[in-house]
């Protein structure tokens, strides 16, 4: 698999600050990869995300050394109109991009813009409405909906624009946790069917278990853990940071305390059931 986003000893500092908000950053996401991007509040993550859709440098001031490739393109010398034809974004807040009086004319907004041919937005718009199981709400205005409603119009939008990168920022923070599920279920698909490359901002990893490949914790502007989900939730380090693990893997944790080591982390109930019932059933 070829590296669709390369990022190289990149550092930033915003203008009229001293202290760098991203410091030595190196990291690589490959195609098709879903990458979790977790870590407390002011950690960097949200910096780093505007270098990697051209925010920054084009739209924040600051001071920057390294490089930041995303499919091919150098960020730094690349319009944003040009990498949002590469790069989807959703915002943590749907409402900072739905604006047009209906659904069916926001999911064309971004399609318009491109001057696409009138039938080739049409069938974009319905394609992706279809996808995310919206079709009905195409002749709604947006101030009618839910807010799961809303993250998935706004996710439509995206998606109508056939982006190789999908960028979530926060997608379950306004939702209950049953629309929650159901939104990350879709992400999933969309994956599944797309083979888009997704990274996901996001404390809830509860959530993610069971779609994420790869988790990468930024803290105080750093990388500070990256790998695989099983092996990077279980070491002190994610801890003491404090991002919020897992019940699941804190409850494995505290197995293994008790003298109860029960190999590699589960991710799923039923997976770590499975192993209980082995155990207990071998000391019957």
């Amino acid at each position: 698999m070829s590296d669709l986003i390369s990022v190289k000893n990149y550092n930033f500092t915003y203008a009229g600050s001293n202290k760098p908000a991203l410091i030595d950053i190196n990291f690589n996401v490959k195609k098709g990869e879903i990458v979790v991007i977790a870590g407390p509040s002011g950690c960097g993550k949200s910096t780093l995300l505007r270098s990697l859709i051209g925010l920054i440098p084009h739209m924040y001031a600051g001071k920057s050394s390294g490089s930041v490739i995303v499919d091919g393109l150098d960020v730094s010398q690349t319009p944003i109109s040009e990498l949002a034809k590469r790069i989807g974004f959703v915002f943590q807040n749907p409402e900072n991009q739905i604006f047009m009086f209906s659904v069916e004319r926001d999911i064309a907004f971004g399609l318009e813009n491109l001057q696409l041919p009138r039938d080739e937005i049409q069938n974009r718009v319905i394609w992706a409405c279809e996808l995310l199981g919206i079709i009905d709400l195409m002749k709604r205005a947006p101030y009618e909906l839910s807010d799961g409603q809303k993250q998935r119009v706004a996710l439509a939008g995206v998606i109508a624009m056939k982006p190789s990168i999908l960028i979530l920022d926060e997608p379950t923070s306004l939702l209950d946790p049953y629309t929650a599920q159901e939104l990350i279920n879709l992400v999933k698909k969309l994956h599944d069917e797309l083979g888009i490359t997704i990274l996901i901002v996001e404390h809830r990893l509860d959530l993610l278990l069971n779609i994420a490949s790869r988790i990468v914790i930024m803290n105080e502007g750093k990388i500070v853990l990256d790998g695989k989900l099983d092996e990077v939730l279980t070491k002190k380090e994610a801890m003491l940071i404090g991002v919020g693990i897992p019940t699941i893997v804190r409850l494995q944790n505290l197995l293994k305390e008790g003298g109860l080591d029960l190999g590699r982390i589960s991710l799923t109930v039923v997976e770590l059931a499975n192993k209980l019932n082995v155990i207990l059933r071998d000391n019957i």
